[in-house]
């Protein structure tokens, strides 16, 4: 067990409270900050050599949970109190904030003033800003207007007012301002750094967690502890380095996982699909790692797992030996009879359909306004993939469920079959059949809770692309499928099919 400094019960924290407020930046409650920095060995709190940086400060929770335990684990090591806190403020704990309102926040938590070296301040030092630091960044646009080293729009940023959140860490000049500043040579580095960015000023974003994680790599800490979205296990734009580097990297050494990200932050977390984790880098310590999935109150774990088992993360241990004993099978994958997105080259917004049917007409399906709509175009409107126009199909939304942040997850939208000719939006992704029979026969294995659980696994948003179907093997398409014939093919135990049946639920009429 990790050193912590009691709290009183009967006392608020403003920090529970600020963590409540805020949509635009994830702030962290100070209970999950000290779930976070359990993950740290003991000795850490007993270590006056040891610096700390919290490189994405918001509120100063890291940075004032980390000084309240090392006043605990120092006491007999510096015993006077006060000369232990201005050794711990000045040349342990040290923050870089994301924006100056966070940086008066976190001195504020930090020092009790908004600036270090005023009168008020717990623990005065010579400059304002004592060790939370903010220095002046910039993007670094390219010639298409975006940051070539977080992906932000630089039109965004010409908005008057806003912050630029050119985050230092992850910038060239904010690192080479830090190091003028501070020698960048940190013990531990913990924190809930900023996730993501606008990347054109509209709805579309660019995860930049991932580039907080390999820069303070790059600083070589013993130590790095950090929450961060879980979607780099196995869906993320841009994510797929990211996601191979941290599967083969054994200083991972613990990761605790939870789907909805509600039961980390509670009244924000709705807006962070597919769950949020937090891990501890080791660096001097390599092995298995420790993983443990936290769902409400059920708790799987923790369980030595090999991260780089699979080219993305299973991340509930109990599914493995039912997806093992699928694979290994060596069965073809129903994805080599599954459409692109965007076969047909339209997006879900096409609106070049016509109302009604004509005698070179094929049958369009669309989504509009979250009604399933069946339109009709000219086939010579139809500008890719012509040789599956006239094939049977079995339609399936590519959005579905929220990615199993509840349970049981009937995982996929209602999939429906087509006879040809026809075409679809990207709203839907196809399986292209033979014959009438074989559509009836895909349609009926889409509906068992077998196919959506190997989909499950890799699906942790919303979106199901074509990917997400990687693991579910093809059958012979010459009759109705059903849960219990799969099961009795695969050797599903009646304790795994009870465990299918609560993750998974029946498929709707």
């Amino acid at each position: 067990m990790s050193i912590r400094v009691p709290e009183p019960s009967s006392e608020s924290d403003i920090l529970e409270v600020i963590s409540n407020l805020s949509n635009n930046e994830v702030f962290t409650p100070p209970r999950m900050a000290d779930a976070v920095l359990d993950l740290l060995p003991p000795q850490v709190w007993t270590d006056p050599t040891l610096r700390w940086l919290d490189p994405g400060a918001k509120t100063g929770v890291f940075p004032r949970q980390v000084t309240r335990r090392l006043m605990w684990g120092l006491r007999h090591v510096i015993p006077d109190e006060m000369e232990r806190l201005r050794h711990i403020l000045g040349e342990m704990v040290h923050a870089i904030a994301i924006t100056e309102t966070t940086a008066m926040l976190t001195r504020r938590s930090l020092y009790c003033s908004r600036n270090a070296n005023s009168e008020k301040a717990a623990v005065r030092r010579d400059e304002p800003a004592g060790n939370v630091m903010f220095p002046k960044t910039d993007h670094s646009f390219d010639a298409r207007g975006r940051c070539d080293e977080c992906g932000a729009s630089k039109s965004q940023f010409e908005q008057l007012g806003r912050d630029n959140h050119a985050y230092a860490l992850i910038h060239r000049s904010g690192r080479e301002a830090l190091e003028k500043e501070k020698s960048m040579k940190f013990d531990v580095i913990v924190g809930n750094p900023p996730y993501q960015m606008d990347a054109d000023g509209s709805n579309r974003t660019m995860p930049i967690y991932d580039i907080f994680v390999e820069e303070a790599k790059k600083l070589n800490p013993r130590y790095i502890t950090f929450i961060v979205p879980s979607r780099w296990m196995s869906s993320g734009l841009g994510l797929g380095e990211f996601r191979k580097e941290m599967l083969n990297d054994d200083r991972v050494r613990v990761i605790v996982d939870y789907p909805n990200a509600e039961d980390v932050f509670p009244g924000v977390g709705k807006s962070i699909k597919g769950g949020v984790m937090f891990f501890l880098w080791d660096r001097d310590n390599r092995g298995l790692c420790e993983v443990t999935l936290r769902r409400g109150r059920a708790v799987v774990g923790p369980v030595s797992r090999q991260l780089n088992q699979h080219d993305i993360f299973v991340r509930d241990a109990t599914a493995l030996p039912i997806l093992d004993r699928v694979r290994a099978k060596g069965e073809q994958s129903i994805t080599e009879i599954l459409s692109a997105d965007k076969e047909f080259g339209m997006t879900s917004n096409f609106d070049g359909w016509k109302a009604t049917k004509s005698t070179t007409s094929v049958a369009l399906y669309l989504n509009n306004g979250g009604k399933r709509l069946q339109r009709w175009l000219k086939r010579s409107d139809v500008g890719k993939s012509e040789h599956l126009i006239d094939t049977w199909k079995v339609l399936v939304p590519q959005a579905g469920s929220d990615g199993g942040q509840k349970l049981p997850d009937v995982v996929l939208g209602t999939a429906f079959v087509v006879a040809p000719p026809s075409v679809c939006t990207q709203t839907y992704l196809f399986f292209h059949c033979r014959s009438e029979e074989e559509a009836r026969s895909i349609h009926s294995y889409l509906r068992t809770r077998f196919f959506r659980f190997l989909v499950s696994l890799r699906k942790l948003t919303q979106h199901a692309t074509r990917s997400t179907y990687t693991w579910v093997p093809q059958q012979t398409w010459d009759r109705v499928w059903t849960d219990e014939a799969l099961f009795e093919k695969y050797g599903i135990t009646n304790e795994e099919q009870r465990y299918i049946n609560a993750m998974i639920k029946e498929m709707p009429e």
